[in-house]
């Protein structure tokens, strides 16, 4: 991304400049748009996928694109677990240090190497990061090298099939196109535009798939309302 809209409007909203939200534009959708104090949330208003994923994670953990820090400092100060945050955002980590976040550093998940953890958490569409579904298996590969012999990586995505539904349930895609849930994007935040990015959400039975291709055992914790799904990964030779 060009421009740090994250970090820009986490830094308004700390310092109470608050006045718009970060809108996400689509080439074939409408705009949506992130609330900017919703990155600011506690454990009572989030979702039920995301306080499942805070119930389950133990001991050492790595909490990838944290934000303003709100799940690891949950984990930090409620289950008092050494939690480190990472985002590549640089005023996500400069805010989510200022709210108490003992560990948080700028760091690309995809770069970070020679150390392990025993949960790895990506939330708020973790599957995202992941970009498009020819990079799975590079995503797969980089999490062993990430994980303790018994760890866990908990993560969040969506089916968002929906979107290519008609009202007689045919799905309307293109079989010779890319994967439906490869999505392009781009964000802007008062002045600030990025460069269009991918995000990848991800079908559960696909994601489990490519877990079990790479010897992980995949759990599908809970489903949310919104065709919104908390899994679970853990290696089976652990």
């Amino acid at each position: 991304m060009s421009k740090d809209i994250f970090g820009a409007a986490i830094r308004d909203y700390y310092n109470q400049n608050y006045s718009e939200d970060i809108t996400v534009h689509a080439s074939d959708f409408d705009d949506d748009y992130i609330p900017v104090p919703y990155l600011f949330r506690t454990y009572p208003d989030m979702p039920k996928i995301e306080q499942v994923a805070l119930d389950f994670a133990y001991g050492k953990v790595l909490d990838v694109g944290c934000g303003a820090g709100s799940h690891s400092l949950y984990l930090q100060e409620e289950k008092r677990l050494n939690v480190t945050g990472i985002d590549i955002s640089e005023g996500a980590i400069e805010i989510a240090q200022k709210r108490g976040l003992q560990q948080a550093k700028v760091q690309d998940i995809f770069t970070l190497k020679d150390k392990t953890y025993d949960t790895l958490l990506f939330l708020m569409n973790g599957s995202g990061i992941i970009g498009r579904l020819d990079q799975i298996d590079r995503f797969f590969v980089h999490l062993k090298t990430l994980l303790t012999p018994n760890g866990q990586v908990l993560i969040d995505s969506s089916d968002i099939s929906y979107l290519f539904t008609d009202e007689d349930g045919g799905f309307w895609v293109d079989p010779t196109a890319a994967y439906y849930g490869e999505m392009c994007y781009k964000m802007t935040y008062k002045a600030l535009t990025t460069d269009w990015f991918d995000w990848l959400y991800i079908d559960y039975n696909t994601l489990q798939n490519a877990a079990n291709a790479h010897g992980f055992l995949c759990e599908l914790l809970v489903e949310g309302e919104n065709n919104d799904y908390l899994a679970k990964f853990t290696l089976l030779n652990a």
